[in-house]
């Protein structure tokens, strides 16, 4: 079993590129979270994990991260990535993704949706959510990027 995250920070951004793989690249950059090797992880914020606006990893390291993303080649459309976090008063939390064609409040709206579902299901208190998002209006491959990193 691996350790437990212990820290978190929320990223998001959007970016072009001459191809849809340096479109991701390029928005992971902007998120911040570019030089780093994501390991895609489920929704579930660990218990008494704290909240980093800034991410101080090496680069290269392994990093747990729900994320989600979008890519269009499609001029002149918008897409949009956002996740949320929802908080409980004293054990885990849950994290949700979502990415589609509209805007960032739109994206970041629905992602909160999500969170009160997943803790309606779980019969757990929802105390707080966070959201954070992107968006871009495509000119020629964009790629919005949104994400929650667990480190330690």
């Amino acid at each position: 079993m691996l350790p437990t995250p212990k820290k978190f920070t929320l990223c998001a951004g959007s970016a072009e590129g001459s191809t849809r793989l340096n479109s991701f690249d390029n928005a992971l950059l902007a998120a911040g979270i570019g030089n780093l090797n994501l390991l895609r992880v489920s929704s579930v914020l660990p218990p008494r994990a704290e909240l980093v606006e800034k991410l101080d990893i090496p680069p290269g390291s392994l990093t747990p991260t729900a994320y989600g993303s979008i890519i269009s080649d499609v001029p002149g459309e918008r897409i949009a990535a956002a996740v949320g976090v929802g908080f409980s008063e004293d054990t885990y939390g849950m994290i949700m993704e979502f990415s589609g064609r509209c805007t960032r409040e739109e994206a970041e709206a629905e992602v909160a949706r999500m969170v009160e579902e997943a803790f309606l299901k779980r019969g757990l208190p929802l105390k707080k959510v966070m959201t954070r998002g992107s968006d871009i209006v495509v000119e020629q491959v964009g790629c919005s990027f949104a994400a929650v990193a667990l480190w330690y």
